[in-house]
């Protein structure tokens, strides 16, 4: 009798995680593979992301713990978080669980960013963003 309200007591105060503050957290990282900062490139630039602490799944799957790529290219402004990730030649969507890429930029100086979104494209309640790749030279 006393183990059970003891086990009572411990669950009552123990601390309640929501679902969604479970997603991020400092022991969580996003970050490119390759290309880095300053680095120059030339068409195709291959793209890969990396992930720790995360699994990444398709859209559409509804799983804890996990989400999918966006590769904002050239974006000043972070999209709003608590909306679904924009689609355009900006916000590029990895919606089958890809972790590399092939894109043909531009020649001249680009920037890079990922985002990772749940199973709606939406950021985490903690959004898991990468550093910027803020210099990124690509020669035709």
């Amino acid at each position: 009798m006393r183990s059970s309200i003891f086990l009572f007591i411990v669950f009552l105060f123990a601390p309640i995680q929501s679902y969604a503050e479970s997603y991020s957290d400092e022991n969580k990282r996003l970050f490119f593979i390759t290309p880095s900062n300053g680095e120059e490139v030339t068409n195709p630039v291959t793209i890969r992301f990396g992930i720790v602490g995360m699994e990444i799944a398709p859209a559409g799957k509804d799983k804890p713990m996990s989400g999918h790529h966006h590769l904002l290219v050239n974006v000043e402004k972070l999209p709003n978080m608590k909306s679904p990730i924009p689609a355009d030649k900006n916000h590029l969507h990895f919606g089958k669980g890809q972790t590399e890429t092939q894109l043909n930029l531009p020649s001249g100086r680009h920037t890079l960013q990922l985002l990772l979104g749940d199973y709606m494209h939406v950021p985490h309640e903690k959004p898991l963003i990468s550093d910027k790749i803020a210099n990124c030279y690509c020669r035709k």
